[in-house]
């Protein structure tokens, strides 16, 4: 293990990779880069959002001599269409996500496997919502709770619940605009009916459906998967673990778990932790069992339980490649169908859980709600199988790349009020704890220039984690707090940026506030479904601020995006009143109306829009800009 005060570089990080990537030339498999190398060149139509297959009369590509399709539409409405599907998609994902913790809830009861761990949260959220709480049984008001949030997806009149935690201006902003969601199912059906073969043709309507249907992910699905997922499983709290691959170990039984929804990798946590599974793991000679993670489920089970995190997305074939892993259990999103003939290689077991996520080369062992009283035994089932396999392992196969950070995770939205409390000395009145306002001030006075909220994926157009590291080291430099989630915490903590001691590449202000407070400059806040929880950040800091969203000096920031979740994400933040810095571009360029809809048109809409630099550099320096900006009309 690196010593304490060196950071890891990105050029390590390759090296461990190159390595990796030799095993698998010598097992005659190929990685990302090869299949990405294989499809050299990329079809410029698709890349440039003006192919259009939405009905079997194409598929119809715009060309300087084809301006129009079959049916007459136009660049525009092509790549208008296109990005809303990717919208819609996002939102679908997170928020089907939302509909399976729901009904995890639903499934509670005092005798398990799924019981309430946050009681407190449970009854803040039925009240919230006007449920009964006084004299009722715990569960009784959970399964409400999960009712009620169920009917968030397809009740036929109104608008979504959550939408009134926003601020006031920004609530006025939605309806002015008629941007706020409805159902959720119903903004996702309304956005594929909108795009179907002679619908909507108007790209100026199309992006404005993007951003209501964003918002149905940020301000409903995404929202209500945190706020469940917290009273199921407990609301995070600062842990410390450690990240990067040298997480697997030699003589344990190593387990991966992959995805984003965490009911299954929380059975799997704890079923690994009973002391007749460990004292069967000894038995077969193995030293323990070590649970790691990887992508989002990774960023759920480390801020709950501490479990290691191996990497993000890119990193899914590399751990397999070390040869070291008995078992990879995954969820749903983000991956590789490659996972199954890769395994085939090693002795792993590739066990897929959800009918969401089916892969050839799998077994399948389905977790769901309606079987939820038998979770944890299937879970001990499978630790055990894991176990099992230890003795299957190949030790001249094994390569366990040694580079690894340790960092400090799980800053939830009370967890930064609390944490921030210790910003300034002052206990006034007009400075009370337990609110913004000591954060506040620190941004007013300049010791804080202002705040970016880091998220997205790993895209195999750039470099891995390079534009997410430098980005981040420049800014917090500029006394920029950062606060991540999704594969950017990752790609931070392998970094070693999620460190107390990485303080020490901060500007003045900001490492006195790290100090102070005893906090990282980067602060994990979970998985990509838990950016709702910076909105809500974001909202805490303006209602107590007295100004709206879109006049705060944060703004949001996806270098290295690729997911079509991205882009619901990038519609709710901006819908938010947040700007988005993007290092990938949308594949909306063979349309310049929809490129200046994006990047301009939604400021006349919600106050935000997009920034787009391929440099990472030079993103960064924009960012910078655009929080000084804000500054400035602050009067600060």
């Amino acid at each position: 293990m690196k010593e304490l005060q060196e950071f890891t570089t990105v050029e390590e990080m390759e090296a461990d990779t190159a390595k990796l990537k030799e095993i698998a030339c010598e097992l005659c498999v190929e990685t990302y880069e090869e299949r990405k190398n294989s499809q050299q060149p990329q079809c410029k139509f698709g890349e440039d959002g003006v192919c259009c297959r939405i009905c079997s009369m194409g598929p119809c590509r715009i060309t300087p001599k084809a301006p129009y399709g079959i049916c007459g539409a136009d660049a525009h409405a092509i790549a208008g269409r296109n990005y809303l599907r990717m919208a819609a998609s996002g939102s679908a994902c997170h928020s089907d996500h939302a509909r399976e913790i729901a009904h995890i809830l639903h499934k509670t009861s005092e005798a398990g496997p799924f019981t309430i761990k946050n009681p407190d949260k449970l009854i803040a959220n039925a009240r919230e919502w006007g449920i009964e709480t006084e004299g009722r049984d715990l569960y009784d008001i959970a399964h409400e709770v999960a009712e009620v949030g169920l009917m968030e997806f397809g009740k036929p009149f109104g608008t979504l619940r959550y939408l009134s935690r926003a601020t006031e201006e920004r609530q006025k902003v939605w309806e002015e605009q008629e941007i706020a969601p409805r159902a959720i199912d119903r903004e996702v059906a309304t956005s594929l009916h909108m795009t179907n073969m002679g619908n909507t043709a108007d790209a100026a309507v199309l992006v404005r459906q993007s951003l209501r249907v964003g918002m149905a992910d940020g301000w409903g699905g995404s929202m209500m998967g945190t706020d469940f997922t917290d009273i199921l499983f407990g609301t995070p709290t600062v842990r410390e673990t450690v990240a990067n691959l040298g997480v697997l170990e030699e003589n344990q039984v190593n387990i991966i778990v992959h995805g984003h929804d965490p009911s299954f990798s929380e059975m799997l946590v704890l079923a690994s932790e009973s002391k007749d599974v460990v004292d069967y793991a000894k038995e077969k000679g193995a030293q323990g069992i070590n649970i790691v993670g990887l992508c989002c489920t990774a960023n759920e089970a480390t801020m709950r339980h501490g479990i290691r995190m191996a990497g993000n997305f890119l990193q899914q074939e590399n751990v397999l490649l070390t040869g070291a892993v008995e078992m990879m259990c995954v969820d749903v999103q983000c991956i590789f169908p490659a996972l199954g003939r890769l395994q085939e290689c090693f002795h792993t077991k590739f066990i897929t859980s959800s009918p969401i996520c089916r892969i050839p080369g799998s077994t399948y062992v389905e977790f769901s709600a309606e079987d939820a009283e038998h979770a944890f035994e299937k879970a001990k089932t499978l630790v055990r199988e894991a176990i099992d396999n230890y003795e299957n392992r190949d030790r001249a196969k094994v390569y366990i790349p040694s580079h690894t950070q340790p960092a400090v995770v799980g800053y939830p939205t009370n967890q930064v009020i609390a944490e921030l409390d210790g910003v300034t000395n002052s206990h006034l009145e007009d400075d009370p704890r337990g609110s913004y306002k000591p954060a506040i001030d620190a941004i007013k006075s300049g010791v804080l220039r202002g705040a970016v909220a880091m998220v997205g994926c790993n895209n195999p157009k750039v470099r891995a984690d390079y534009s997410h590291i430098e980005i981040m080291k420049e800014l917090i430099a500029n006394d920029v707090l950062i606060v991540a989630s999704g594969c950017a915490a990752q790609a931070a903590a392998k970094a070693g940026l999620m460190r107390l001691d990485a303080k020490e590449l901060c500007g003045a202000g900001l490492r006195r506030v790290c100090t102070l407070v005893g906090i990282p400059p980067v602060l994990h806040m979970g998985a990509c479904v838990d950016i709702s929880r910076m909105m809500l950040l974001v909202t805490g800091i303006a209602k107590d601020w007295n100004v709206d969203t879109t006049q705060l000096p944060i703004v949001g920031c996806a270098p290295e995006w690729m997911s079509e979740k991205a882009v619901a994400i990038a519609n709710y933040v901006v819908s938010t009143g947040i700007d988005v810095y993007l290092g990938i571009e949308p594949q909306v360029k063979g349309s310049a109306q929809m490129m200046e809809l994006i990047t301009e048109g939604t400021r006349e809409i919600c106050g935000a829009g997009y920034i787009i630099n391929k440099d990472p550099h030079e993103l960064v320096q924009s960012m910078i800009a655009g929080i000084e900006r804000k500054r400035d009309l602050l009067g600060i």
